[in-house]
């Protein structure tokens, strides 16, 4: 067993995340989410899926992106060639 270094669990089906090189470990993916997902930097919800990143910022969306950028040129999705 491993204790989930957020909530301090000591759970038998807890499971090790790298990411950047660190190594965590944690009981549930909330835990995950809450301690290593990057934060939006436009509404500050945590960023849990694809997202965008525009100069090392992190957005959830390309609105957020576009909105704290001042752009229109992000774009959540590109059409695949024909």
């Amino acid at each position: 067993m491993a204790r989930c270094e957020v909530c301090g669990n000591d759970y038998d089906k807890s499971f090790e995340v790298v990411a950047a090189g660190a190594h965590h470990t944690f009981d549930s993916f909330e835990c995950a989410i809450h301690a290593i997902a990057p934060i939006c930097e436009h509404c500050g919800c945590k960023v849990i899926g694809h997202g965008v990143e525009v100069a090392g910022r992190f957005y959830c969306c390309a609105h957020c992106a576009n909105e704290s950028e001042h752009t229109d040129a992000v774009v959540d999705r590109v059409d695949s060639p024909a």
